[in-house]
């Protein structure tokens, strides 16, 4: 049996997060992907902490199920292997600043030229078009830009940054959204695409109703802090234990039996919180009642409560309650991968789980240029050749390199 895209060759020439976890989730997939690097440093996320025995574990959460080639491309020769490579591939992609790859001869209509079935996604800050098309845009600041900071945080303090890289992982989504959407135009008798992904638009799209309000009544978006845009109570309360929980009532039987399980059930009738637009509108008066509530309860408590009522909340979990949780143990979610100098590598798996067949980690995260010997024998060179073009610095080799073995975990 095979994964959905086994078969599937895609080069990637990426960096950081957003091209590097769009190829990762191809892999995961079953696709062939072969990561291009540069020489000496690679992907610079290799040399970003934490390190366990000179390997980046950010590095190896980036780039499973991929094989690493290292070309110097600057080399005319270095890029006659790419478009050798490209003219066999199915999907390119990659997340330089716009206009470089073109200015090496690897730009999209210059890949698509050779092979006209490759779908060739292109992520970028600001998109390939526009006056700030060249303009830098690592992750904040493209929060910072598409407007997702002006709505995060308490309403009189500063802005503040999500703790997550929304911006690289909203653009790696669509950008790998893109790709599969072309793979299928292409199955479909048509001609592949070059893709323009923008990771300021990708945010801008994932604010949904925020930019859904703006556009409709003029009227600007505000942070809100804990509190939801349109639904209350529906955010974080303290408790008397000195934590968190989050809790959301969106429909007036909920509203019913949160009330209920807080003991303030003469105050469901009350005209003030009487349907859901209403207790959004006297959100305030409504705190004042069922936040001292919360505050005299243990969070562990009132979520047994909340939860045995169908009221949707959960403590707010750090990341070692979150993998010592019973749940996520028996769905597998962490997965032990072996790799060759970090010893095994504790990841999370694909969050996608199919009946059978789905992704899987065949093996963890290459070391740099791990596969560059094997991937130009694919391409026909003959070993004193490759030898001639490690020599030359055209290509990097890792010595004694040769391919990982099969990690076999499935998600």
């Amino acid at each position: 049996m095979a994964r959905p895209l086994e078969g599937i060759r895609v080069v990637e020439l990426g960096n950081f997060i957003a091209g590097p976890f769009c190829g990762m989730l191809l892999g995961d997939m079953g696709a062939d992907v072969i990561k291009i690097e540069r020489p000496g440093l690679g992907d610079q996320t290799r040399a970003m902490p934490p390190m366990v025995n000179g390997e980046s574990v950010s590095f190896a959460a980036l780039n499973r199920n991929k094989r690493s080639l290292v070309l110097d491309l600057k080399r005319e020769e270095a890029r006659d292997i790419v478009r050798q490579l490209a003219a066999g591939s199915d999907v390119f992609v990659e997340n330089n600043r716009p206009g470089a790859l073109d200015a090496l001869g690897l730009g999209a209509e210059q890949i698509r030229a050779i092979n006209p079935n490759i779908v060739y996604v292109s992520a970028s800050g600001f998109g390939q078009t526009g006056p700030y098309r060249r303009r830098a845009g690592v992750n904040l600041i493209v929060e910072a830009f598409s407007g997702a900071l002006s709505v995060t945080g308490n309403p009189d303090d500063m802005p503040m940054r999500p703790g997550l890289q929304t911006a690289d992982i909203f653009g790696a989504l669509f950008a790998t959204y893109a790709a599969l959407s072309g793979l299928i135009s292409v199955l479909r008798h048509r001609e592949g695409h070059a893709v323009d992904v923008s990771l300021v638009e990708a945010s801008i799209a994932a604010a949904a109703w925020e930019t859904a309000g703006f556009l409709a009544t003029g009227e600007i978006p505000k942070r809100l802090g804990n509190r939801h845009r349109l639904n209350a109570p529906y955010q974080l309360f303290a408790t008397r234990d000195h934590r968190y929980i989050a809790l959301g009532t969106p429909n007036d039987e909920l509203f019913r039996r949160f009330m209920t399980v807080l003991g303030l059930a003469e105050y469901i009738g009350d005209p003030r919180f009487a349907t859901y637009v209403l207790r959004k509108q006297n959100e305030t008066g409504l705190l004042e009642l069922v936040s001292p509530a919360i505050e005299g309860r243990d969070a562990g408590e009132l979520e047994a409560l909340l939860q045995k009522a169908g009221v949707p909340c959960s403590q707010v979990n750090d990341y070692d309650e979150v993998f010592a949780d019973a749940h996520i143990i028996e769905r597998k979610v962490a997965v032990d991968v072996p790799h060759p100098k970090i010893g095994t590598v504790r990841t999370v798996r694909n969050p996608v789980l199919f009946d059978r067949d789905g992704p899987g980690i065949r093996y963890a995260a290459p070391l740099l240029g791990q596969h560059s010997r094997e991937i130009l024998g694919e391409l026909g060179y003959a070993a004193a050749r490759i030898d001639e073009l490690a020599a030359a610095g055209i290509v990097q080799l890792l010595p004694g390199a040769m391919a990982a073995a099969p990690a076999n975990q499935e998600a």
